[in-house]
């Protein structure tokens, strides 16, 4: 029976850890359980029957990281791997378990945070499916992904390369976010839109602290469920890494989760034995099918937006019509002034930002994309892609990481047929204009028919009511005294009759007209009225804003007034500090907003000026570091995320770049803070955490030594020894390289006694750190940062 038909009847059970039973079998720390397909393929067969015989209705392939990536330097091909791996559950499952070819992450970010390409991931991911699909699996799980971009490449590689079932699962942190700052109710959306038939978690946490995550998953997720949680949290015993739960207090959590969950399993540290009591516990709960959840919502990499209740504000300005300044800026590939202008935006109330860079004369599917990569490298907001162009429509759908809100399709033949097998491929929402083949039509009924039409069309294209909004379409008063009438009428039947969202251009009602302002803000209210759901208006104006804030007050979506009261009462304040923000790109404070922003042109020519100025040790201190501090605070707290963190790192390296260059241009050198090694133990191959840790302490204007990843122990001793390194930094995300790691610290307390010795990584806790002998657990990179600090100011003093 296919997998499919089987969710809607009953819950499946997936096995538990491969790696936990390697490792039991003798696998090395460190070693690479994907090369076991090949060398020990009847260990493999063998714990995959140890699964099945244990009731799983689904055994993973030991594919993890079989990527070319990880088997470079093996001697083994991916479709050597793969097929191996294939072939060995296929034999154990037989006819009773369904084979997922498991995909795990990289090991690498993607650009901006890091080197690797997006469309380099989907290539990447691709040859791996392409070979399990070929070794006949029947789904592809992907799993443990802690970065949307990265999973969305996945999911595109998976969707290019089969028809086959798709389950996604991504792994978070004990605050509830993925490495890159995503939260849950953006990675459902994200990962919904674009195709999956399952998602969940897996990994990161043991089952009771995955307990308090399910009930947001649940109310968000509109496919089955799926958790698979590790066996409780691991701790370090007698040199060796254990996870705490029990199969029998594994069992009770899971049948307290199974309630949320159509697909139940483990991850890191479950057994057989785990599965067999999980399974025993919790075959005979209540089942229930995943339910859709009938709720529009758009999102970007960390951040969702749902419509309904108040009216979202979509920003307008990213768009060169009537704007010289933006239309120089489009022809100069000036992204910084793109990202000032969307981050000016946001600060005055924008939900969305609307991205629209149709003009003659340039290239728009390479300009839009690049604007909109720009703006989603300084800001979590979701975007609209604004364009008619479609190679603009599917460049930008492909490159968009979050679920993006899509304007627009129409009416018209050629628009319907072009455009949706896009908004269906990418998994966007999409505004649907009442015009078609005949133009606007003058009357409600005629533009509510054509709407119909289009949600008709849609659906045959397996794009959902909840993901199409309708834009009744705005046309200027002044050219007819019943054309806003029309428009509100169409608006309401769309919300009435169909039950759809809505989006207007506001200030279109008014042209021609003079006071444009006063029309465009009744405009606005009376629409909100009508049920607008979103509009698209200029949120630096400040009576289209003050609209908005009366209407909620008076409509009680501002509770207790809150919103209204603070706007007015603030008044002063803000007008002062709007006057200070448009004079900050030549003042001091310039470089610290540019910062902070992650603004790098910016940042990098507000040192120029302030070199002009002040000593490259004044800016330095009074300047970069306090900037740099300010963003480690808001991180540190969870106010900004990773991605901002990495880009007001790059800000602030093009800042230093511009102090360097004025010190060679004199003569002189920046004197460094401190020399620190950093390296990723012997046998782990994956290094994000330390690059990061490396980027951060580079920008304090630390001296680093990057030992790079699966560093033999007495080398890292070595270099730090004969470097005279005050601080070594140590990575290990595997629970299998822990050891090594120990073994590291053991060689350098006798070769370099007098060096200090901070470690992180994903398997670590406070417990372990002390239990190797490290002088510091660095839970983010940014501890990592303070504890360096504390330490070189410590030696000089």
């Amino acid at each position: 029976m296919n997998i499919l038909t089987q969710l809607n009847r009953k819950r499946l059970f997936f096995d538990g850890s491969m790696g936990t039973m390697l490792q039991s079998n003798g696998l090395e720390a460190g070693g690479l359980p994907e090369t076991w397909n090949i060398t020990h393929g009847e260990t493999i067969y063998n714990i995959h029957k140890a699964y099945v015989d244990a009731g799983c209705d689904i055994i993973k392939t030991n594919t993890f990281g079989a990527t070319r990536l990880k088997l470079a330097e093996t001697g083994y091909t991916v479709d050597q791997t793969v097929s191996a791996a294939v072939s060995h559950a296929k034999k154990a499952a037989g006819k009773n378990s369904y084979v997922a070819l498991s995909i795990g992450p990289t090991g690498k970010l993607l650009a901006p945070l890091g080197d690797l390409g997006f469309e380099e991931a989907v290539g990447i991911f691709t040859e791996t499916i392409f070979a399990g699909v070929k070794a006949g699996v029947d789904l592809i799980l992907i799993e443990t992904m802690s970065d949307t971009y990265e999973l969305k490449a996945a999911m595109i590689a998976a969707k290019e390369s089969c028809d086959l079932p798709i389950f996604v699962t991504f792994t978070l942190n004990e605050s509830g976010r993925l490495l890159t700052g995503g939260d849950i109710l953006s990675a459902v959306c994200l990962i919904e839109a674009l195709g999956a038939n399952a998602l969940g978690l897996n990994c990161g946490l043991g089952a009771a602290q995955m307990k308090e995550f399910l009930t947001e998953i649940f109310k968000a997720a509109s496919i089955p469920i799926i958790v698979n949680p590790n066996a409780g949290m691991p701790k370090l015993i007698n040199g060796k890494t254990i996870f705490q739960d029990t199969p029998d207090e594994f069992a009770f959590h899971m049948s307290e989760i199974a309630p949320f969950a159509q697909i139940i399993g483990g991850c890191c540290g479950t057994t057989p034995h785990h599965i067999t009591e999980m399974i025993n516990k919790c075959s005979g709960l209540p089942f229930s099918p995943a339910v859709d959840k009938n709720f529009t919502a758009v999102s970007s990499y960390g951040k969702a937006v749902v419509f309904g209740g108040k009216t979202i504000i979509i920003g307008e300005r990213i768009n060169p019509t009537g704007k010289s300044r933006m239309k120089q800026a489009l022809k100069d590939n000036d992204m910084n002034y793109i990202q000032r202008e969307g981050l000016t935006q946001i600060a005055h109330g924008a939900d969305i930002l609307d991205v629209n860079v149709g003009m003659p004369g340039i290239d728009e599917p390479a300009v839009l994309t690049t604007a909109m990569l720009a703006l989603q490298s300084v800001t979590d907001v979701p975007l609209q892609i604004d364009t008619a162009d479609p190679a603009a429509v599917e460049k930008a759908l492909r490159l968009y990481n979050g679920k993006p809100l899509l304007n627009s399709v129409n009416g018209k033949i050629e628009s319907l047929e072009t455009i949706l097998p896009l908004v269906k491929k990418y998994g966007a929402a999409v505004v649907a204009l009442a015009l078609d083949d005949y133009g606007i039509p003058e009357t409600a009924e005629k533009r509510f028919d054509v709407i119909k039409e289009i949600v008709i069309v849609a659906k045959k294209y397996g794009i959902k009511e909840k993901d199409i909004l309708v834009d009744a379409l705005t046309m200027t008063v002044s050219t007819g005294s019943e054309n806003a009438n029309t428009t509100l009428k169409v608006m309401g039947r769309v919300r009435r009759e169909l039950g759809l969202h809505t989006v207007l251009g506001v200030s279109n009602v008014s042209f021609g007209l003079p006071e444009r302002e006063l029309i465009n803000a009744a405009f606005f209210t009376v629409a909100m009225s009508h049920g607008l759901s979103a509009g698209i208006i200029n949120p630096l104006n400040a009576k289209m804003m003050d609209a908005f804030y009366s209407h909620n007050t008076l409509s009680g979506l501002d509770e207790n007034c809150a919103a209204f009261i603070s706007r007015f009462s603030d008044t002063p304040r803000k007008e002062a500090m709007e006057e200070k923000n448009r004079k900050k790109t030549t003042s001091p404070m310039g470089l610290i907003d540019a910062i902070i922003n992650g603004l790098s042109k910016q940042a990098g020519e507000s040192a120029v000026v302030l070199l002009k100025q002040l000593s490259p040790i004044d800016i330095i201190n009074e300047y970069l570091i306090p900037a740099l501090d300010k963003t480690g605070d808001d991180f540190e707290k969870g106010i900004i995320f990773l991605p901002q963190l990495l880009m007001s790192a790059e800000a602030a390296k093009s800042a230093f770049e511009s102090i360097k260059q004025h010190l060679a241009n004199n003569g002189a050198k920046q004197e460094k803070r401190g020399k620190i090694v950093l390296a990723t133990v012997k046998g782990d191959v994956h290094d994000i955490g330390k690059n990061i840790v490396k980027v951060l302490l580079e920008n304090y204007n630390f001296e680093v030594i990057d030992l790079g990843k699966n560093v033999e122990p007495a080398l890292v001793a070595a270099t730090a020894a004969a470097e005279n390194a005050g601080l070594v930094g140590l990575s290990a995300l595997m629970t299998t390289t822990v050891s090594a790691m120990e073994e590291t610290i053991l060689i350098l307390r006798k070769i370099a006694p007098n060096c200090r010795v901070m470690v992180g990584g994903a398997v670590l806790t406070e417990d372990y750190a002390v239990k190797i002998g490290a002088d510091f657990y660095a839970k983010d990179a940014m501890r990592g940062v303070r504890f360096a600090e504390k330490i070189f100011a410590q030696q000089q003093n």
